[in-house]
């Protein structure tokens, strides 16, 4: 019996031991500790190559330019128009040689429904400088994947659209290297976004 007490402290001891290890895994691997909203998202990012109304177009086309990447689909109601508005008006903000620099992307993750040409001409609505970009789905699920993004097809039962698609909405700023930048929240304002544009300038 005298040695009782003494293995209870022992297995409370290793317990303790593995629950300090399993909390220390669970911060480590958190959800999103990949992504940074501000300064280095060094595992998110990188080249792609998606099709545009023009061809074949790769984010490496673009170095040497400040780049604002959305990805969204066409028929989205409200917030992807709502984002590529903020992108435009952010543009805008700059004097003609800094918007002369910049570029825009818009990743269509409804390949179904928006076709290359159709795209160039949505993204044309809102700036000269916004192209847009679709692929097959193993495309699209790439760059979903390396941006950290995600889409989901939802069925819309008695709808003429068919379904809609979930999907995350976030600015991506990538600099002239072609590096993720900064992971930006939809709700910033075209006066913050030409901030950040004119620092990588």
């Amino acid at each position: 019996m005298t040695g009782s007490p003494l293995k209870t402290l022992r297995i409370l001891l290793v317990l303790t031991a593995f629950l300090m290890a399993g909390m220390t895994a669970a911060f480590l691997l958190r959800p999103g500790a990949s992504e940074t909203s501000s300064g280095n998202s060094l595992r998110l990012g990188g080249d792609f190559q998606l099709q545009s109304a023009a061809g074949p177009v790769s984010l490496s086309d673009f170095r040497g330019h400040p780049v604002v990447m959305y990805i969204g689909y066409a028929s989205c109601p409200d917030v992807c128009p709502t984002s590529l508005a903020v992108m435009a008006q952010g543009f805008r903000r700059l004097d003609m040689e800094q918007q002369a620099r910049v570029r825009g992307i818009f990743v269509s993750v409804d390949p179904d429904r928006d076709s290359p040409e159709k795209l160039a001409e949505y993204s044309a609505f809102f700036h000269p400088n916004l192209v847009g970009l679709t692929g097959t789905r193993a495309q699209i699920d790439q760059v979903v994947q390396q941006y950290g993004a995600y889409y989901r097809i939802a069925n819309l039962d008695n709808s003429a659209l068919g379904y809609a698609v979930d999907h995350s909405s976030r600015l991506y700023l990538i600099d002239a290297d072609g590096q993720l930048n900064e992971v930006l929240s939809h709700s910033i304002t075209p006066e913050e976004l030409a901030t950040k544009l004119r620092g990588l300038l």
